[in-house]
């Protein structure tokens, strides 16, 4: 039996145009979009946002619960729940969920408890526990003598869709300023200033002896596994150019508008972090994502440490220059990071597609959620 769903009186942002009307969805897909009134009684969303079910491409935020404290790991399933509660909670309906292979900092391994939150939110999929639609993306650091070893057992994954290439040594990308690495690892460490400049020295040497073998080995065998590529920090276009030469097709996080700008002319896509413009700038002194979509090479948003932030940022941007408007600003978040990641059947509303919906409402000036589907069917 097929199954109807009809949301009215909304204020409907399509990928190109906003206005209002109503939306029909029939198992689980979005049959008609109209202007007005719908041909049949509906849900009355009392001139709410209906928006795209967000994309998210590189959240963090799954580690903060299942290692909520130092020392301290969670039971992996309860992480994954409420995790996806935060996210379906944030407007999201598919999330990437980051997780790290090599370390950036000390010789701690993460890869077997990596390993163990994969097969977390494997199980908790299989059993229907979430309510956003779960995949791996694998952070690899390539500044680690064992980040290939690590890497190796998530490539039969079925969930993995995306991998990133990062090397935060100090001195290099998102460090170029050493003080910034400083001030940052020392904040997350309570590290001493004598420990610190003997973690540079050790860290450089190990970047010296992995980084360039470790970097051509993880390009190879994810090139060979048809998994999705994404350069990390780039900040010259020398960056770029290599990121090019691999194959890659997400530019994460630039730190340079000179960067950037070589990665949007290049084709790849190019992701800033939505806290970036919440908070109006990086944290880490780079460039501001606001200033990338001032200049028309910003394409993907993605929530990275704050899941809300994600439809912030996007609401935030509408008024942006260039950005065409509130449409343009939420293809950032929904049809963009869908399209990039090789998700062609979501992140717009437009008939055929998946009908993963959120209502938003607005009207305080700070968007909120009030209801999302996925697939037709109520989520939140």
């Amino acid at each position: 039996m097929s199954e109807t769903l009809v949301l009215s009186n909304a204020e409907i942002v399509t990928a190109d145009q906003q206005f209002r009307g109503y939306v029909v969805v029939q198992d689980g897909r979005i049959a008609e979009i109209g202007e007005g009134r719908p041909p049949e009684k509906g849900i009355d969303l009392d001139g709410d946002f209906l928006l795209p079910g967000l994309v998210e491409l590189h959240t963090d935020h799954l580690e903060v619960h299942f290692m909520p404290r130092p020392k301290v790991e969670w039971p992996a399933i309860s992480a994954v729940l409420a995790h996806d509660a935060q996210v379906i909670g944030s407007g999201i309906t598919t999330v990437f969920d980051a997780l790290r292979v090599g370390n950036d900092y000390d010789d701690e391994k993460f890869g077997a408890r990596m390993k163990k939150l994969a097969e977390a939110i494997a199980a908790a999929k299989g059993q229907g526990l979430t309510r956003a639609e779960h995949f791996v993306h694998l952070r690899c650091e390539i500044s680690c003598a064992d980040a290939v070893e690590e890497m190796q057992p998530f490539l039969t994954d079925p969930q993995l869709k995306l991998v990133s290439v990062m090397d935060h040594t100090p001195g290099q990308r998102q460090f170029t300023d050493v003080s910034k690495w400083k001030t940052y690892y020392a904040g997350k460490r309570g590290a001493s200033e004598a420990e610190m400049n003997e973690r540079i020295v050790r860290r450089r040497a190990i970047h010296e002896q992995y980084a360039e073998i470790n970097r051509r080995e993880i390009v190879r065998l994810c090139r060979s596994h048809g998994v999705t590529l994404a350069s990390h920090d780039d900040a010259t276009v020398g960056h770029v150019q290599e990121a090019v030469a691999d194959g890659m097709h997400i530019a994460e996080f630039p730190t340079t508008l000179e960067a950037a700008q070589a990665s949007h002319e290049a084709g790849l896509k190019v992701l800033m972090g939505a806290p970036n413009v919440v908070r109006g700038g990086s944290h880490s002194g780079n460039v501001s994502a606001r200033t990338l979509a001032e200049n028309g090479v910003l394409d993907v948003l993605s929530s990275d440490y704050v899941p809300t932030s994600l439809l912030m940022g996007a609401f935030a941007l509408g008024h942006v220059p260039g950005i065409g408007g509130l449409p343009g600003a939420i293809r950032l978040v929904s049809k963009n990071p869908a399209e990039a990641s090789g998700l062609a059947d979501r992140g717009e509303i437009a008939s055929g597609k998946r009908a993963d919906l959120i209502r938003v409402d607005a009207a305080s000036g700070q968007p909120v959620l009030r209801a999302a589907w996925r697939e037709g069917s109520r989520v939140s």
